[in-house]
């Protein structure tokens, strides 16, 4: 994992470049949010997973490659290089949405939560647990940024459709 201070910032720096593949290409990211919408409203739109490129836009593009009740296997090109992306997704109704990515340069899951307050409001709380492979590994740093970044942006359109 990532651990930044002050004094040993160049050591991790230098530390990283040498152990790719290690424990420092673990990413954990949360954030979350709170929008004036009722829970179905929100669930209605994190549970089309094909539109997720108009909410999430390190998500290029998707092809369905199967689906088998709440579960949806699938392709997805992402923003970083244009890399392509194995994951399953698992739609838990008005809950959550589990988004385990199984081949490419990023592995690891993604989990949506949506946490109802009151009848017209709803947290919802995204989750990366992340490992990043091979020689994308020197770019851990930058990709956890645009992820939390790009995370929090889509929060915001999320809200904006709902609202």
């Amino acid at each position: 994992m990532e651990f930044f201070n002050a004094g040993t910032e160049h050591l991790l720096l230098l530390n990283n470049l040498i152990n790719l593949g290690s424990e420092k290409d673990i990413v954990l990211i949360h954030a979350s949010r709170d929008i004036s919408a009722p829970p179905d409203n929100v669930w209605n739109v994190i549970a089309d997973i094909d539109r997720e490129p108009e909410f999430w836009h390190g998500t290029k593009s998707i092809r369905n490659i199967s689906k088998q009740g709440n579960f949806v296997q699938r392709e997805v090109v992402i923003a970083f290089r244009n890399s392509v992306c194995q994951e399953i997704v698992e739609l838990n109704a008005k809950t959550s949405v589990n988004v385990k990515m199984i081949e490419g340069p990023i592995k690891g899951k993604k989990t949506i939560v949506l946490k109802p307050i009151g009848e017209e409001a709803t947290r919802i709380d995204v989750e990366w647990d992340i490992r990043v492979s091979g020689f994308f590994g020197i770019f851990t740093g930058t990709i956890k940024k645009h992820i939390l970044k790009g995370t929090q942006e889509a929060l915001e359109r999320i809200s904006k459709t709902v609202s």
